[in-house]
């Protein structure tokens, strides 16, 4: 089945919402996705805890299907791509890396990626506290109010795994991942999965985008 994206114009740039948990900026044609968290389940396993190894290696899965139905040049990772020290999950993501020499590929710096930039920099992935292009700054953390209006631009960022709570005339309820555009920031959904997610307290002027195994929707 085909994926329903969702388009939307942000700053007078179209963007495409997948239901991969990423953006596909379309002037620019660059993929931005948040919180990866390659190594995660290497770094579980490491500590003896029984995790099952595939489920990292189909986030990779998930970027090439990303790749080959977009044919991205550029891919911006929001923080958080690898999420521990050196373990037995840096060796698949270095390979799969190779496989796309001719996609620049980018990080911004997040909290748990503790280990050297240099291994980035070896299989040509450049690092940078933040990234400015045209109307966007992409950063891991999201801004308060202060910081967003001293920056001028609009703010693409991760970090927290943002979640929204969808409730049934039953009073059951689900917690989807989302993607949460306020007006001045916006903050993308945990592309790993193999991580959580925490429900947002959302301002009524937010655009907050569900995401299901197929289609974005908004809410």
């Amino acid at each position: 089945m085909m994926s329903a994206d969702t388009t939307l114009m942000v700053m007078g740039e179209e963007l495409l919402l997948v239901p991969e948990r990423a953006i596909f900026w379309i002037q620019h044609q660059v993929l931005i996705v948040a919180d990866v968290h390659l190594g995660k389940v290497g770094h579980f396993r490491k500590a003896g805890i029984a995790v099952p190894q595939q489920i990292g290696h189909e986030d990779l899965a998930c970027l090439t299907r990303l790749i080959n139905r977009l044919q991205p040049q550029k891919i911006w990772f929001l923080g958080d791509l690898f999420h521990s020290d050196m373990n037995a999950d840096w060796q698949h993501f270095a390979n799969w890396r190779r496989q796309y020499p001719d996609i620049m590929m980018q990080l911004v710096i997040g909290n748990h990626d503790i280990i050297k930039q240099q291994h980035y920099h070896d299989i040509d992935i450049s690092t940078h506290h933040e990234l400015v292009e045209g109307p966007f700054v992409m950063l891991h953390h999201p801004q308060n109010d202060d910081c967003l209006k001293e920056r001028g631009k609009y703010v693409f960022c991760g970090h927290i795994h943002p979640g929204v709570t969808l409730v049934g005339k039953g009073r059951q309820s689900v917690t989807l991942p989302c993607f949460a555009f306020g007006e001045r920031q916006a903050v993308l959904p945990s592309f790993g999965k193999f991580t959580g997610r925490v429900s947002m307290l959302h301002r009524q002027n937010d655009r907050v985008f569900g995401i299901l195994k197929e289609k974005v929707f908004e809410v």
